[in-house]
């Protein structure tokens, strides 16, 4: 199987678990603030498919879809980090931004949402909380099965000389 299509389907898998773990940590802190549950994936599914707004609270299914459909596309993302040798901690870091950034983008861009400076500050606190959540579960799971195929090629430069080096140059193509 090819890098390509192995990072497709274990990122896939990676974000399916993310989400999955980002969505029972949502709705254990929705019990203890009571805080409701948002329905701003299913205004954002309905405008990117042109359909005119309708109350998302009747459909948990468009929500849902929206919910665990995007974590699951952007989670290739993090399978295409693990398979390429940008695993652990740092690597899960820095996806969670590309997560955050990734809802920001679509919730702007379809006028569903605002720029997080300018919610209140308890709100934003509550899905930088998510959305990390997201991230490092998202990357354990894309790690772990990164890891099956052995050192990605930038753990295998790595190896050579640990950090940035002049001296060193890419490591050989392939296994």
């Amino acid at each position: 199987m090819g890098a390509v299509t192995r990072s497709v389907w274990q990122g896939m898998v990676a974000g399916a678990a993310g989400v999955a773990v980002m969505t029972l940590a949502e709705k254990a802190e929705q019990r203890l603030t009571h805080r409701p549950g948002s329905y701003a994936p299913a205004y954002v599914l309905q405008r990117l498919a042109g359909r005119r707004d309708a109350e998302p609270r009747r459909s948990d299914a468009l929500n849902w879809s929206m919910h665990a459909g995007q974590a699951m596309l952007v989670g290739v993302l993090r399978g295409a980090m693990a398979n390429a040798g940008l695993r652990g901690p740092w690597a899960s870091a820095m996806f969670t931004v590309v997560r955050l950034t990734s809802d920001q983008l679509l919730e702007n861009a379809t006028g569903v949402g605002a720029p997080p400076w300018t919610w209140p500050r308890r709100e934003l606190a509550v899905d930088l909380l998510h959305k990390t959540v997201y991230g490092y579960a998202t990357g354990a799971v894309a790690d772990l099965l990164a890891a099956r195929s052995g050192p990605g090629p930038g753990q295998r430069h790595a190896a050579v000389a640990p950090g940035r080096r002049s001296h060193v140059g890419p490591v050989p193509a392939g296994r």
